[in-house]
C-alpha cells in the first residue's frame, strides 16, 4: 500500500520519511484564500478548526483521478494544512518580511496555538472508498526578551516567509520557542500520532506503509 501525500510541503515530506515513509507527493494545487473565502459567504465565519480541517479535505479530494507517474492511484491520500492562533486571530503564511516582522514583535511572550488539519482518503483501484478527517493543535509559548535585532535577522533568513505562524520549531526559530504542549510534529506540519489514529481506524498500520530501510 502506498501513501499518496497531497502537499508539496517540505516538512510534511520530512516528517513522513522520519518514521520511514516515502510518499507519492502529488501537489493539489488548490486555491486556498479562494477556498476559505467560498466557505466563509456560505456558512460564516470558519474557527481555525474547521479551516485547516476543510482545506485538508480540499486538498486530499482535487489529486484524486490522478495519474502519478502514469499510474492510477491505489492506496491512502494524505491532506493537511495548518493555521497558528493567537489572541483569538488565525495567522496563515505571511509571504512578506514586514508581515512576519509585525508577527513576531506581536507574539513574543505570548502563547499561541498551532492548529494541523488532517484528512484521508482510502483508494482502491483509483476509486475511493471511505475517508475521515482530524485535527490536532499544540500550544506555542515565546520567549518574551528576543530583541528586534534577533527578529529582523530572522526574518531575513527567509524562513518564517512561507510557514504557519512564521515560525518552524525545528529550525531557526527554536532558540526562541521556551515549550510546546502537544505533540511536536503537529507544529512542524502534521501530527504523526493523529495520522496514526486516523489509519487504524481504516485498519491500516501505520508501519505497514514504511518503504524507507533504516
Amino acid at each position: 500500500m502506498r501513501l499518496y501525500l497531497a502537499s508539496t510541503s517540505p516538512a510534511r515530506l520530512a516528517l513522513l520519511r522520519q518514521v520511514g515513509i516515502e510518499p507519492v507527493v502529488v501537489p493539489s494545487n488548490v486555491d486556498e484564500e479562494a477556498a476559505v473565502r467560498l466557505a466563509t459567504d456560505s456558512n460564516g465565519e470558519l474557527d481555525a478548526s474547521a479551516m485547516v480541517t476543510l482545506l485538508a479535505r480540499l486538498k486530499a479530494e482535487a489529486i484524486l483521478g490522478q495519474q502519478p507517474d502514469g499510474e492510477t492511484i491505489d492506496g491512502v491520500i494524505l491532506g493537511g494544512d495548518s493555521a497558528f492562533e493567537l489572541d483569538g486571530i488565525i495567522y496563515g503564511k505571511p509571504h512578506e518580511p514586514q508581515i512576519a516582522r509585525e508577527r513576531w514583535l506581536e507574539q513574543r511572550g505570548k502563547t499561541g496555538t498551532l492548529h494541523s488539519g488532517h484528512w484521508i482518503i482510502e483508494v482502491k483501484n483509483g476509486e475511493p472508498a471511505r475517508a475521515l478527517g482530524a485535527t490536532a493543535h499544540a500550544s506555542v509559548e515565546f520567549a518574551a526578551d528576543i530583541s528586534e535585532q534577533e527578529i529582523d535577522a530572522y526574518v531575513a533568513s527567509g524562513e518564517p516567509l512561507q510557514v504557519a505562524g512564521a515560525f518552524t520549531v525545528d529550525g531557526l526559530a527554536a532558540p526562541f520557542i521556551r515549550s510546546v504542549t502537544g505533540a511536536p510534529s503537529t507544529v512542524i506540519g502534521m501530527s504523526l500520532p493523529t495520522l496514526r489514529t486516523m489509519l487504524a481506524e481504516l485498519d491500516v498500520d501505520m508501519m505497514s506503509l514504511r518503504n524507507i530501510d533504516r
